[in-house]
């Protein structure tokens, strides 16, 4: 059982809401994933409006709402954005994304930092989605962040977990739980990430692009509990050299 600040999750896979082609692909999707918490992008959403197609699919009771400040450019514009959705009903959890440059969509580590401050301090739940940096998870830590989010690839680029080393640093360092965000583009970067000691992944593109969203839902929801089974489990350390499975005591009989 995962918990993050003040509420637990059985399911360690969240799902984005962004690229899929209608309202009920999405539907079926966040139910074949096992999903217990779905971000949704602020600008995306009319949160007064529940004929809004992605508010209709949300069932507000069975799933935890993660707002998030996609498209902020820097904290003044994402503490803007996490006020006003609060102040429509949204709740006080918030994914914090600040990504000033549309070309890389890069977080931007400074403004990131102080978002967090603030909203800590007006009594957000701050989920910080960051570059995969160990220092920068560390301050946040100490801001009053709930979790961090470190990216495994730049967003939407399903180039897969190639920020591991940091990602490990990140984890070994960890007071909060550490939840890989952006970049995965597979079931197996998902198991990878829970095998090295995630506490969750949050996937959006790999699924909402792919031939069958609903089906590939499915696949990282189960490889995302095999990774984890595999972490609780302890992984074999690896070797440069060879070590026989079998025992090598009692052969002498074949060199007679």
């Amino acid at each position: 059982m995962l918990k993050i600040a003040d509420r637990a999750f059985k399911s360690r896979l969240f799902l984005g809401t962004g690229k899929f082609s209608s309202a009920e692909v999405l539907k079926k999707t966040i139910e074949a994933s096992g999903s217990e918490m779905i971000t949704v992008a602020l600008r995306r959403v009319d949160l007064k409006d529940p004929a809004d197609d992605i508010m209709n699919v949300l069932d507000r009771e069975k799933y935890l709402f993660l707002p998030n400040t996609s498209g902020a450019r820097d904290a003044n514009e994402a503490i803007r954005l996490a006020r006003i959705a609060r102040a429509a009903g949204s709740g006080d959890w918030l994914k914090l994304e600040v990504t000033p440059d549309p070309r890389t969509l890069l977080p931007d580590p400074i403004e990131t930092l102080k978002a967090t401050e603030e909203l800590v301090k007006d009594g957000f739940i701050v989920l910080p989605y960051i570059n995969s940096d160990p220092i920068l998870a560390l301050r946040l830590q100490d801001a009053g962040a709930a979790a961090v989010m470190p990216l495994g690839a730049p967003i939407g680029t399903n180039l897969g977990l190639i920020t591991k080393f940091q990602v490990e640093i990140i984890i070994d360092q960890a007071r909060v739980p550490v939840v890989v965000d952006a970049g995965l583009g597979a079931p197996s970067d998902a198991a990878l990430a829970m095998e090295i000691g995630a506490d969750a992944v949050l996937v959006n593109t790999a699924i909402s692009i792919a031939g069958d969203p609903i089906k590939m839902a499915a696949a990282f929801a189960q490889a995302v509990a095999a990774g984890r089974a595999a972490y609780e489990a302890g992984l074999g350390k690896k070797s440069l050299e060879a070590s026989p499975s079998s025992p090598s005591s009692g052969l002498d009989f074949i060199k007679n």
